[in-house]
C-alpha cells in the first residue's frame, strides 16, 4: 500500500505494459458487499460498471472502498465518454476508466483529455478529494496522469475500421472489443459469438496488439477465453456477478424442481 502522501502505483496498468495477461471479471450488481466478496476471489480486476448497471456517484464510492483491502484492481466503466462525468470518477479515486462507444480517433484523444490537466488536457482542479487523498498529495496535479489507466471500447463497424487511429492517441492504454454492441452494428442484435463475427472480432484483437496497445474483451465462454487469449488479448473478463448468481442459482434449483 502507497504512503499516505505517495501516488498510489497502478498495477493493472504496469501489467498491461509489461504485456502480462490481466483475467477479470465484471460486476454489476451495484453493491458494496457482493463487490467485496469477489474481491477476495483473486481476479486481477474487477471492472465496476456505470453504463448499464444501475450504479451512482456515491455507490461507486462505497464499492471502491470495499474493493480497497484486496490485490485486485478496480476498473470503472463510464456511462459515456463526457468531461463532468469523467472528472467526477477521478476525483473519487478512480485510476483506470473504461470508456464506451468509441468510435474515432476524435473521440478517444477527448476520452484521454478528460484525464489530463491543463495544459495537457481539461480535467478540473480539486485539491481536496480522495484521488488525493485529501490533500497529502502534494504533487497530484503533475503526476496524476502517470497512473492514469485509459481504455476505450470499440463496438461499431466504424471503430473496427478505425482501430490503428484509435490505438495512435497518445494516452490510450488499451482498447477494448465490445462484443454485443459489435454484433448488433453488424446485424446480429442479442449475439455475442456469430460465427460471421468472431473471426472479426480475433482479427481486432491481432490488430490492436500490433499497435502497442492493450487488447481486451469480454467473454463468458471458456474456449473463447483460450482463443482471444491466443490472439494477444491482455485484459479478459471472463464472467459475471450477475451471471455467476442467475446461472448458480438456476443451477441449485435445478437440482430440486
Amino acid at each position: 500500500m502507497a504512503e499516505p502522501g505517495a501516488l498510489p502505483r497502478n498495477p493493472f496498468k504496469h501489467a498491461l505494459r509489461a504485456r502480462q495477461p490481466q483475467i477479470g471479471l465484471w460486476a454489476s450488481l451495484a453493491s458494496h458487499y457482493s463487490a467485496e466478496v469477489i474481491a477476495g476471489a483473486g481476479f486481477d480486476w474487477l471492472l465496476l460498471d456505470t453504463e448499464h448497471a444501475p450504479n451512482d456517484l456515491e455507490s461507486l464510492l462505497t464499492q471502491l472502498q470495499a474493493v480497497a483491502a484486496y490485490p485486485t484492481h478496480p476498473v470503472v466503466r463510464v456511462d459515456w465518454n463526457d468531461m463532468v462525468k469523467i472528472k467526477r470518477l477521478l476525483d473519487i479515486g478512480v485510476q483506470s476508466l473504461l470508456v464506451p462507444y468509441v468510435s474515432t480517433a476524435a473521440e478517444a484523444a477527448a476520452a484521454v483529455s478528460f484525464t489530463r490537466y491543463p495544459p495537457h488536457g481539461v480535467r478540473g482542479v480539486g485539491g481536496t478529494t480522495r484521488a488525493t487523498r485529501f490533500g497529502r498529495i502534494k504533487d497530484y496535479a503533475r503526476q496524476a496522469h502517470e497512473e492514469i489507466c485509459v481504455l476505450v471500447q470499440v463496438e461499431t463497424r466504424e471503430a473496427i475500421a478505425n482501430i490503428e487511429a484509435i490505438a495512435a492517441v497518445e494516452g490510450v492504454d488499451g482498447i477494448f472489443i465490445g462484443p454485443a454492441d459489435l454484433h448488433a452494428s453488424m446485424g446480429f442484435p442479442g449475439e455475442i459469438a456469430n460465427p460471421a463475427v468472431m473471426p472479426l472480432i480475433d482479427q481486432a484483437i491481432r490488430r490492436i496488439a500490433a499497435c502497442g496497445r492493450a487488447p481486451g474483451i469480454l467473454t463468458p465462454n471458456d474456449v473463447h477465453v483460450r482463443r482471444q487469449l491466443d490472439c494477444g488479448a491482455l485484459f479478459v473478463a471472463v464472467g459475471s456477478d450477475i451471471g455467476i448468481l442467475a446461472r448458480g442459482a438456476e443451477a441449485l434449483a435445478a437440482k430440486f424442481n
